[in-house]
């Protein structure tokens, strides 16, 4: 039997997904790739990849697709590792660099910029690292590990699934698992008691993990959630009718 060719996000807070799969049977049945979320995207989109934890900015472009069980990377509040740095207040900034990583922290951003912010300066989207161009009224958009590494750096920190909760009162679904081809029941529940392992191992992950410029424990327990809940869903939706306002 052919694999399921499964993608994964390479940042902290998707470890104890990739802790659950490598600790359970589905690994059997599974071919992992680890990378970061634009390219797990571009993997279903081209067909290389059945299952992905992809940006969830990239699900209204999929032809055909389903949720693979209720688990992904959320926030209700404040995520720490999505954010604008800069080294002027926000109605001093001209210019935002935008990380190449995740194309739903990008649509979010121009979001907030518009709706909440309402604020329009210029766009500038970059291929490679950029955080020693953040200076004067140059600010960046980074995501993932390095935004958690470089917090204290800078003087301005504006998160944004803080600001989408101002904005909306709901929460904030940065990905999801989903499948781009049909998936037999019984996988989709081995997949998903995979996924809850993981989960379920947060205190450990986050003791065992280490990161001098913050808490992994905080982020594990309170600025990401796992579970996509209804008022999540909720959220997701919010967020899918206003990119369809960008496009």
């Amino acid at each position: 039997m052919d694999k399921i060719r499964v993608g994964a996000v390479s940042y902290l807070n998707t470890k104890p997904y990739i802790w659950g799969l490598q600790h359970s049977r589905i690994m059997d049945q599974i071919d992992l790739l680890i990378d970061y979320p634009s390219r797990i995207a571009a993997g279903l989109i081209k067909g290389d990849l059945d299952v992905g934890l992809v940006p969830v900015a990239v699900i209204p472009h999929l032809q055909n697709y389903t949720f693979v069980g209720d688990y992904g990377i959320a926030c209700d509040g404040e995520v720490a590792s999505v954010a604008l740095f800069s080294e002027v207040p926000l109605g001093e900034i001209k210019t935002i660099l935008l990380d190449y990583q995740s194309r739903t922290s990008v649509a979010l951003l121009k979001i907030l910029l518009r709706k909440h912010w309402k604020t329009e300066p210029d766009l500038i989207d970059v291929k490679e690292e950029f955080q020693d161009r953040i200076q004067g009224s140059t600010a960046g958009l980074v995501i993932g590990d390095r935004a958690l590494e470089i917090r204290s750096k800078y003087p301005y920190v504006y998160d944004l699934g803080l600001a989408w909760k101002q904005m909306t009162g709901l929460p904030f679904v940065f990905a999801a698992w989903v499948s781009v081809k049909p998936l037999d029941a019984a996988f989709v529940k081995e997949f998903s008691e995979a996924c809850a392992l993981g989960v379920g191992h947060l205190d450990a992950l986050g003791r065992g993990s280490h990161l001098a410029s913050y808490n992994l424990h905080e982020y594990y327990t309170k600025n990401i959630h796992f579970y996509i809940d209804d008022a999540k869903k909720s959220g997701m939706r919010k967020f899918w009718g206003f990119l369809s306002e960008f496009q």
